[in-house]
C-alpha cells in the first residue's frame, strides 16, 4: 500500500489548522505545530514532504513570532521539504522575501480550496521528483565521498547524463576505457540508479580465471562435472537473478567460452557444467573492456557477434588526461574520505601540489589518483599536502635503455611515472602494477616499449 505524502501544518491558530487537515487529510498524512517552539520540536521527527507555514505565529516573551525567520531552519534541517507560506497580511516583498528564503509559493488568506490544493499537489510532486533523482546524486556521493558533484569536465557530464537515461531499462550495456578510468564504477551507478537496485550487482573479473572455471562460475556446474567438483555449484548468472551482472575485462575471456556466454544471453536461459537441464535467468548484463573493441575483435580478442549483442549501448570512458578538470574535484573528495578514516585534519593541497597533481598525465587514470592521495593522507605529518609529499614525478629522469628524448611527451611522462613506481617498490612489477592501477602485462609491454631496465 502506497503511503500517503505527509504534510506539517505550522500555524497559531487552532481553527484555521483545524480546517486545513480537514481539507487535506484524505489524500495526505496531517501533522499540526501551534507555535515555532512545536516546529523546532518537529524538527527531531519525520521528514515532512511539505510545510504549510503561517507567518505571523503569535507572540514569545512579548516578541512578535515571524513564519519567515523559520523558513532558514526548516530548509536547514529538511532541505528537500518544500515550503508554502500562508499569510493574512500579504504584500509583494513579502512574497519576494519568502521566495528568497525557499519557499516554494506564497499564498495570501483567504484562500480559495482549490488553488491550494492544486498548489499543495504541485509542491508534494517537485519534492518526489527531487527524491527520484537524489538517487543519483547519493551514487554519485558514494563514488566521491562528497556531497557535491565530482565531474566538472563536459565530457563526464555527458556519460553521466547517458547513464541517467539509460539506468532504467534492461538494455545491455558495454563500458570501455583505459584500466583505472571507472568503469566499474559506473557500472554501480547504473545499477544503483536502474530497478533493478533492489537486488545484488554480481562482478567477476573475466581475466582472472582460467577458462574452465569461469565457465563454473559464470553458469554454475553439478557434482562430478569435473575434478574437484564436489557439490553443485549455482553460478554468477543465477546469483545475479533479478538484478545485474557485471563482466569485468570480457575481451579477456576463452574466445570458445564467449560462444557459450552468447547463447545464454540469446536465450536467457544458462545450462550448468556437466548438467542435463537449463534454466531461465532474469539478470541484466553489463560488460567492460580496458581493449578497443574494434582492435580486440581484430586480435581475435572478441568474438564479433558478442560485441553486437553486449553493445547495445556503448559508454566510453576517457583516461584521466584528457579530462583534466576532474583531477581536483577527486583529488579532494579523496582526500576528505581517507583523511576521515585516518581521523587526521587535513587542510588540502597547497598550490604547488595542485600544479603537481592537474600537469601529471595519470596512466594509471583515477585508480593511480586516489592511491596517490591515499599514500600522501597516511605519510604527510603536517596539515597539508605539498608537493613533496607526492610520489609522482615533475622531472624527466635519464636511465639506460632509453632517454625522454626518445619518446614523445606524453610518452615520456608516462615512462618516467612508471619509473618513479618501480624505483618505489624496489623492481617490484606486481606491486608497480598494482600502485598504477593497470594490469602485470600491460606493465610489462610498457617496460618493453620504453626501454626501461629493471
Amino acid at each position: 500500500m502506497k503511503l500517503k505524502p505527509k504534510i506539517l501544518v505550522v500555524d497559531d491558530e487552532q481553527i484555521f489548522r483545524e480546517l486545513l487537515v480537514e481539507l487535506l487529510q484524505s489524500d495526505y498524512e496531517v501533522a499540526e505545530a501551534d507555535s515555532g517552539a512545536a516546529l523546532n520540536k518537529s524538527f527531531s521527527g519525520p521528514q515532512p514532504d511539505l510545510v504549510l507555514l503561517d507567518v505571523k505565529l503569535g507572540k514569545v516573551n512579548g516578541r512578535e513570532v515571524n513564519g519567515l525567520d523559520l523558513l532558514p531552519e526548516i530548509k536547514k534541517h529538511w532541505p528537500e521539504t518544500e515550503v508554502i507560506v500562508l499569510t493574512g497580511h500579504g504584500t509583494i516583498s513579502m512574497a519576494v522575501e519568502s521566495g528568497r528564503r525557499g519557499a516554494y509559493n506564497f499564498l495570501s488568506k483567504p484562500f480559495e480550496n482549490e488553488k491550494l490544493l492544486a498548489d499543495v499537489k504541485c509542491a508534494v510532486e517537485r519534492k518526489q521528483q527531487n527524491e527520484e533523482t537524489s538517487a543519483l546524486r547519493q551514487a554519485l556521493e558514494t563514488m566521491s565521498g562528497v556531497a557535491s558533484p565530482i565531474f566538472r569536465s563536459a565530457v563526464m557530464r555527458e556519460v553521466v547524463r547517458t547513464v541517467e537515461r539509460i539506468a532504467p531499462s534492461d538494455v545491455s550495456i558495454l563500458i570501455t576505457g583505459e584500466s583505472g578510468t571507472g568503469k566499474e564504477v559506473i557500472s554501480d551507478l547504473i545499477h544503483t540508479l536502474s530497478p533493478r537496485s533492489k537486488n545484488k550487482i554480481i562482478k567477476i573479473n573475466c581475466a582472472a580465471l582460467p577458462r574452465e572455471l569461469i565457465e563454473s562460475e559464470l553458469f554454475g556446474s553439478v557434482k562430478g562435472a569435473y575434478t574437484g567438483a564436489h557439490m553443485d555449484r549455482e553460478g554468477l548468472f543465477r546469483q545475479a537473478e533479478g538484478g545485474t551482472l557485471l563482466l569485468d575485462e570480457i575481451s579477456e575471456m576463452a574466445v570458445d567460452t564467449q560462444s557459450k556466454l552468447l547463447r545464454v544471453l540469446e536465450n536467457q536461459e544458462v545450462r550448468p557444467v556437466g548438467g542435463k537441464t537449463g534454466y531461465k535467468i532474469n539478470s541484466r548484463v553489463i560488460a567492460s573492456t580496458n581493449r578497443k573493441p574494434e582492435e580486440a575483435i581484430k586480435a581475435g580478442k572478441l568474438r564479433e557477434d558478442l560485441y553486437y549483442r553486449i553493445s547495445a549501448i556503448s559508454v566510453h570512458l576517457p583516461p584521466l588526461r584528457e579530462r583534466r578538470e576532474d583531477i581536483m574535484p577527486l583529488a579532494n573528495a579523496f582526500l576528505k574520505r581517507f583523511a576521515a578514516q585516518a581521523n587526521r585534519v587535513i587542510r588540502g593541497f597547497s598550490p604547488e601540489a595542485i600544479e603537481r597533481l592537474t600537469a601529471f598525465d595519470w596512466p594509471g587514470n583515477v585508480r593511480q589518483l586516489q592511491n596517490e592521495v591515499q599514500r600522501a593522507v597516511l605519510l604527510i605529518e603536517g596539515n597539508e599536502v605539498n608537493a613533496a609529499d607526492l610520489s609522482i614525478a615533475s622531472d624527466k629522469i635519464d636511465l639506460a635503455g632509453g632517454t625522454d628524448s626518445d619518446f614523445t611527451l606524453l610518452e615520456a611522462g608516462e615512462r618516467n611515472t612508471i619509473v618513479q613506481m618501480l624505483k618505489e617498490t624496489d623492481g617490484n612489477k606486481l606491486e608497480t602494477a598494482r600502485r598504477l592501477g593497470i594490469g602485470r602485462q600491460t606493465l610489462y609491454n610498457k617496460i618493453k616499449a620504453y626501454g626501461i631496465e629493471v
